[in-house]
Parts: C-alpha cells; sequence; structure tokens
C-alpha cells in the first residue's frame, strides 16, 4: 500500500512539472492598467529588485512550488508585480482535488477557500460599526433567535469574539481528517445536516469560551447567520454593500447549502486583483479610496494575535508557527537580521492575502496544491522579501 501511495505522489509531481508552462527565462512586464481604481509602479520606482522576483517566477515556472495561479505584488499602494500561471480549478470529488486544466488569468474567479473567513471577520466588524451588532462581547444567542433551545451546558456564555479568534470551546474536529472526509466536521455539513447552525451548536462544550483554541470553520457558519440575523441580509448582500461595493468589486460568488444558509467558512470566489483590494484596505487601516470601510480598530484587532492564540502549527504549510486574530493570522520572519511583522487571511491550497505594513505591502497568492505542502511562504521569504529590503 505504502509502495502505491509513494508512485501516485511521484507521477503526481511529475503530472504538475510537466504541465506547468515554462516560457524560458520570464521577462518581466508591467501589469495592466484598468479602470479598477488599482495604480500601477515599475520594480524599480517603487524600490524593488526585480531580478529577485524573476527567479522567483522562474521557479514557480519549474513546477518547484507545484500549483501557485497567480502572485501579485503591491508596494506603496501600488501593483508591481502581477503574474498568473497555469493548474486545476478545484473540484472536491476530482484525485488531488483537480477539476479542470487551465490558464488563470486577472478575469477569473478563484476559489480562495479559508480567506473566506477573514472576510467574514470583515463583514462582522462593519456590522458593528454600522450599528447592526452591539459589539463583538455581546453573547451570540442574542442574535440566534431560532437555536435558543441549544442555548444549554454553558454554551451561553460563548460570545461573537470567541467565534472570531476560534476560541469558542465547542467540539470540532477539522485539522483531524481530510477535507476529503465527510468524518472531517466541516464536510459533513454538507452530506449529514438540514440545519447546518444548529449541527454545529449541538456539539458539546469542551473547553470554557476563550480558554483554547480549535481551528473551526462552524464558528464562522455560526456568524454569517449571526450577520443575517442581525442585518437582515446575507452575507452576499451585505459584502456586496458594505465592502465589495465600495472597493470596486462587482463579480463574488458566495456557495450555499441546500438549507439556503450560506458557506462563510470557505466557500467565496473572488479575482486576485480583489483579493488584493482587501488587504490594501486593511494596510490603510480600513481606508479605500478615502473612505472608511473597515474601522481602524478592528484592523488592529485582525493584526493582533488573541491572548493565547500563539504557537500554531497549520497542517500542510512550511510557513512556521502562528497567532491568531480576529481571524486572520499573525506571524513574523527573520530577514537580514530584521523582524518583520505580517498578518494574512490563508485559504487551503495557497490562497494568501499578506499584509505588511512596516513595508507597506500587500502579497497575494492563488493555488492549487491541496493534498502538497504549500511553499508561497518560502516565496516570500526567499524571494519577495529580499527585493524590497
Amino acid at each position: 500500500m505504502k509502495n502505491i501511495l509513494l508512485l501516485i505522489s511521484i507521477i503526481s509531481v511529475l503530472y504538475i512539472s510537466c504541465n506547468i508552462e515554462s516560457s524560458g527565462q520570464y521577462t518581466y512586464k508591467l501589469p495592466e492598467q484598468l479602470s479598477d481604481g488599482i495604480e500601477l509602479c515599475a520594480p524599480e520606482k517603487a524600490g524593488i529588485d526585480a531580478r529577485y522576483i524573476a527567479d522567483a517566477v522562474n521557479e514557480i515556472y519549474k513546477g518547484k512550488y507545484r500549483e501557485v495561479h497567480s502572485m501579485l505584488i503591491f508596494k506603496d499602494n501600488k501593483l508591481v508585480v502581477e503574474e498568473y500561471f497555469q493548474g486545476h480549478k478545484y473540484k472536491w470529488d476530482a484525485p488531488y482535488h483537480h477539476g479542470e486544466w487551465v490558464q488563470w488569468d486577472k478575469t477569473m474567479l478563484h476559489d480562495v477557500k479559508s480567506v473566506t473567513k477573514s472576510i467574514t471577520s470583515v463583514c462582522i466588524g462593519i456590522a458593528i460599526d454600522k450599528g447592526y451588532i452591539e459589539s463583538a462581547h455581546q453573547p451570540i444567542f442574542d442574535y440566534l433567535p431560532n437555536h435558543q433551545h441549544l442555548k444549554v451546558g454553558g454554551k451561553g456564555k460563548i460570545t461573537i469574539e470567541h467565534l472570531l479568534t476560534m476560541t469558542s470551546g465547542l467540539e470540532w474536529n477539522e485539522w483531524g481528517s481530510p477535507y476529503s472526509s465527510i468524518g472531517n466536521d466541516i464536510i459533513a455539513l454538507w452530506f449529514s445536516c438540514d440545519d447546518q447552525v444548529a449541527c454545529i451548536l449541538q456539539k458539546p462544550l469542551k473547553h470554557e469560551p476563550g480558554k483554547k483554541f480549535t481551528y473551526s470553520g462552524g464558528n464562522m457558519i455560526i456568524l454569517g447567520e449571526i450577520l443575517k440575523n442581525a442585518s437582515g441580509m446575507n452575507i452576499d448582500e451585505f459584502s456586496m454593500k458594505y465592502l465589495f461595493g465600495p472597493l470596486g468589486i462587482d463579480s463574488t460568488l458566495w456557495i450555499q447549502y441546500g438549507s439556503g444558509i450560506i458557506e462563510t467558512a470557505g466557500s467565496l470566489e473572488i479575482t486576485s486583483r480583489d483579493m488584493a483590494k482587501i488587504g490594501l484596505t486593511l494596510l490603510n487601516n480600513g481606508k479605500w479610496d478615502g473612505q472608511q470601510i473597515i474601522s481602524k480598530q478592528w484592523v488592529e484587532k485582525s493584526a493582533t494575535t488573541y491572548k493565547r492564540n500563539t504557537g500554531i502549527n497549520i497542517p500542510g504549510v512550511n510557513s512556521g508557527r502562528h497567532g491568531y486574530s480576529y481571524s486572520w493570522w499573525v506571524s513574523e520572519f527573520l530577514n537580514s537580521g530584521k523582524r518583520i511583522a505580517m498578518y494574512n487571511a490563508g485559504g487551503w491550497g495557497g490562497q494568501k492575502i499578506i499584509i505588511i505594513p512596516s513595508l507597506n505591502a500587500v502579497v497575494v497568492f492563488t493555488g492549487g496544491n491541496y493534498t502538497s505542502t504549500v511553499k508561497v511562504h518560502t516565496l516570500l521569504k526567499k524571494y519577495i522579501l529580499p527585493a524590497m529590503i
């Protein structure tokens, strides 16, 4: 059996390497100017060493990082690098979760997986700013009128903040089973629940709320229900009105369960450029084009590790240990003797919105490494950060 699995792995590597188009030596091209509010800048004017970028792109073309679908680099609020590559669309029930083979480009929506969680968090922050929700410290059952019967066994102490920081205390098994298995709690919601929110809230309370980190897409599904009940809008409508619309983002896709509940943990599809707009808004303390979209206080919460949420190792990602904030990952790199703090929205397969305040930079990746180690942090540390410093 081990030999068969090894053979399959080797064939997979060869298949990906042979199918990623190699164009010889990479030649830098300034990104295309569109009427989307994004400004452009050449590397030399942005203080970026283009040689590092060329090396990074050539390594991606060689297949060293398996499936990287896009890489965008912003410096001082300007787009400097925008590259797209070949790779598979996501398909849950296909080998390696690899569907159609395509050439990715700036117009294509990409499944961003758990980057969705960070965007759901942003929407909760906006809902608090707009007065739909009183505060992050409110008990969740204040906004769950149809699920009051599940307010038992200490669950009444769970707050919105506990959901945002993955410290609700509810039993959840997401990192203990592959995402191809219905034994994974987040996958099971698609197959064995008529009411996903009830299925999550029925889980026993294993820890006192606020005390222990347990990665849980279920927490985010509950947040989507809270947002709907508080605002009278599902998150697709709410996000378009208060987040995407003001950023000039007009094409997104949220997936619904059969129950009509929107999957707010990992279903969003959006373009790489539009991912970057969200990153730039947080980089600028919640402002886009002079308009305050997200409060500065919520941005600070997103960039700051929550209490005991430290030393977390993300399965399948070779990026060291992280902190976890209001649904964003917090980390730092040591580069050329300098400690560089950053925070990121991260999604299965290599989806990233990385915000680096000290360098006034945002980096976006998309990818298809669902069953192999994600190494985009190596790209960041080996090429992108040295190019800026």
